[in-house]
């Protein structure tokens, strides 16, 4: 009788701290920042009534996920900032009280945790519609949002729009996202080539947004696991228009710090032109218990 081959072993669970920063600016032209971002911790809470032991009243479990989310509103009269605050509003607070957020580390539990955010996304987008048909001053708001999701080595990218995120490994920078963008698709498409969206007049024309005329959004969706010395970061167009991306992956390799980094690649952005809202988030990844220097390798 033949043994049966043994199951691979389960990896143990990689335990990460993550120090984030996010910064934004109007720019030099805007008269109005529409753009929002948040950074938040999810933990577990007990809170105790009444007990005979000596111990805390609230206690905070040690597992530890982190939120992390960019919008860039659109439209006159600060309707862009409402649509952008509405949706970071919607994302957070379906966080708070709808979210399952404690899964396991396979792709099978990923893949939930994405379609949860998705149908966020979905009800942000009727809810922005809607308010907009209400008021005349709102019509055609709209929003993009990009966020990203992280528990342990887990990462959930959820993202609609022109906003970016990045993953910064080893040397070598990666954008996660596509652009909904009518040039960016011009490009996939191979009707346009890559060294001629710069300079092209409808690059700023933007095909999938939440909010704008009517309710119907299509949400991109991934998932990827980090690792120790990860860098992640989510930015506004305002940052990437004028800031090309070797120039971003040189300032997060110089800047170990999140908020250092953050702090020189805004800095870099507001040396050109600045015509838009400039907003971004860094987060960094870091072994837990571990000495985060010694674990950056050039």
């Amino acid at each position: 009788m033949s043994t049966p081959e043994l199951p691979a072993p389960i990896p143990p669970p990689v335990s990460l701290t993550v120090k984030a920063f996010g910064v934004t600016d109007k720019g030099k032209v805007r008269p109005a920042n529409e753009d929002q971002f948040l950074i938040a911790e999810l933990s577990k809470a007990m809170r105790v009534m009444q007990t005979t032991l000596a111990e805390p009243k609230l206690q905070i479990g040690e597992e530890r996920a982190h939120l992390f989310l960019v919008a860039d509103g659109m439209g006159g009269h600060h309707a862009g900032e409402r649509a952008s605050a509405l949706a970071a509003t919607a994302i957070e607070q379906f966080t708070l009280n709808s979210f399952k957020w404690f899964f396991g580390s396979d792709s099978i539990e990923a893949k939930k945790v994405l379609a949860q955010f998705e149908s966020a996304f979905t009800r942000a987008d009727a809810a922005i519609v809607e308010e907009a048909a209400e008021d005349p001053k709102l019509r055609g708001m709209g929003t993009t949002v990009t966020m990203a999701f992280q528990l342990g080595p887990q990462l959930c990218v959820v993202h609609v729009g022109d906003s970016r995120a990045y993953l910064y490994r080893q040397s070598q920078l990666h954008q996660l996202t596509q652009d909904h963008t009518l040039v960016a698709e011009m490009v996939r498409s191979g009707v346009l080539q890559p060294d001629q969206v710069a300079d092209h007049r409808l690059r700023h024309v933007i095909t999938n947004v939440m909010g704008g005329a009517e309710a119907g959004v299509k949400v991109e969706a991934r998932a990827l696991r980090v690792q120790a010395d990860d860098c992640l970061l989510l930015c506004s167009d305002g940052l990437t228009e004028m800031v090309p991306n070797e120039v971003i992956a040189a300032t997060l390799d110089a800047e170990r710090d999140p908020e250092a980094a953050a702090t020189k690649l805004l800095a870099l952005a507001m040396e050109g032109a600045a015509s838009d809202n400039i907003t971004l988030v860094v987060a960094r990844f870091d072994l837990a218990g571990g000495d985060a220097e010694a674990s950056h390798r050039p």
